[in-house]
């Protein structure tokens, strides 16, 4: 987003935070290829972005943060997903598991939300194996035990956990979702060694397992609401939709200097006519999830059905625009030192990260059609 879009509609405050985070996320760039080869989390990206105060601005107003909109907060992370998509994961669930224990945790929500300020890092460790996409009904349960309740299963996919300080973590107590802090390091939480993916290699984000870990009663939190920031269902297309406009740039950097027969591959009508469908229907992602950004903000109920299709979309696109550009590319987009090979697995990552597009599908269908349980 350009200053000039961001000066249209947005507090003089968040443009500067916009600014910031731009300004980083340029030398994010230059490095995101090295961090995803070597399968490391950045994390003096991580710190910069501290720095900058992104955390104290997602954090919202009423838990002792500033309140950043929804607008300003998708628009932060598609500046850095484009840049580095696996920073921009880390820190969408770094702020969603902070802003989580900040505001669900009644009797320790300060506490968390001070921690959070004061830089310590967290972790959404929600997702089970066995519960599939979703994450905020869990099926392993917990059981009553000295100082609150005991919880033996496993989380999957929990970017960041090797620094985090704090997880979110969710299990059933009594048959009900149940959400709990748990600080960091914890003898009874283990790294289950098999982390090894194929795209946002540098999110590391791993499979915990849990053993008789206790969830203290004293971080015991309720379930998200609606008037709670949703950190999680407002970032995630963004992710999506960053990595697409890379995936578009890289294409397009392409497609101008490749010379064949004389002329630029651009110049090909096949190529023109195939950039035309992606980018529109990129653009079309993007004004879907402004929509939903501006619902939220104005506090309307369909602003989650409207993010839900966002999500949905932008996952679809980046992944045509990642193979589109695989396809202009041809030998030389199939190199490993070439960013457009890159973009495309990281691209599918968005397809898995709940919901899920064939979970969302089902949703959005039963809707359209009207689908009851009956």
């Amino acid at each position: 987003m350009t200053s000039t879009e961001n000066s249209m509609s947005l507090p003089e405050t968040e443009n500067l935070l916009l600014d910031r985070v731009g300004e980083l996320a340029a030398g994010f760039a230059a490095v995101a290829a090295e961090y995803d080869d070597r399968a490391e989390i950045a994390v003096g990206h991580l710190e910069a972005l501290h720095a900058a105060g992104a955390d104290a601005a997602v954090l919202p107003e009423r838990v002792g943060g500033q309140g950043l909109s929804y607008r300003a907060f998708g628009r932060l992370l598609r500046i850095l997903a484009k840049a580095d998509p696996s920073t921009a994961t880390i820190w969408l669930m770094h702020a969603g598991a902070g802003v989580g224990l900040a505001e669900l945790t009644e009797t320790s929500g300060s506490f968390f939300a001070e921690e959070f300020l004061a830089g310590k890092r967290f972790a959404n460790a929600l997702s089970e194996p066995a519960s599939g996409n979703r994450f905020l009904n869990p099926q392993q349960d917990a059981v009553a035990a000295a100082g609150g309740w005991s919880l033996t299963g496993a989380k999957r996919f929990v970017s960041g956990a090797e620094i985090a300080d704090y997880l979110i973590v969710n299990a059933r107590v009594d048959d009900v979702p149940t959400f709990f802090g748990v600080p960091l390091p914890d003898p009874s939480v283990s790294v289950i060694p098999i982390w090894d993916t194929l795209g946002l290699r540098a999110t590391r984000s791993q499979l915990l397992a849990f053993d008789h870990t206790v969830l203290r009663s004293e971080y015991r939190g309720r379930a998200p609401g609606y008037t709670d920031f949703a950190t999680i269902p407002a970032g995630l297309p963004a992710i999506s939709l960053g990595i697409a406009d890379a995936a578009l740039d890289a294409l397009v950097a392409h497609a101008r200097s490749r010379v064949i027969l004389g002329k630029p591959l651009a110049h090909q009508q096949w190529v023109q006519f195939e950039v035309a469908d992606v980018e529109s229907r990129s653009a079309a992602a993007h004004a879907l999830y402004d929509r939903g950004l501006l619902e939220a903000d104005h506090g309307l109920p369909s602003f989650f059905p409207t993010l839900m299709r966002a999500k949905y979309l932008a996952n679809k696109v980046a992944v045509e625009v990642a193979q589109l550009g695989v396809r202009v590319g041809g030998a030389s987009g199939y190199l490993k030192q070439s960013p457009i090979q890159r973009h495309l697995r990281d691209a599918e990552a968005g397809q898995l990260m709940a919901y899920s597009t064939e979970v969302m599908a089902g949703e959005i269908g039963r809707e359209v059609l009207k689908v009851t349980d009956e």
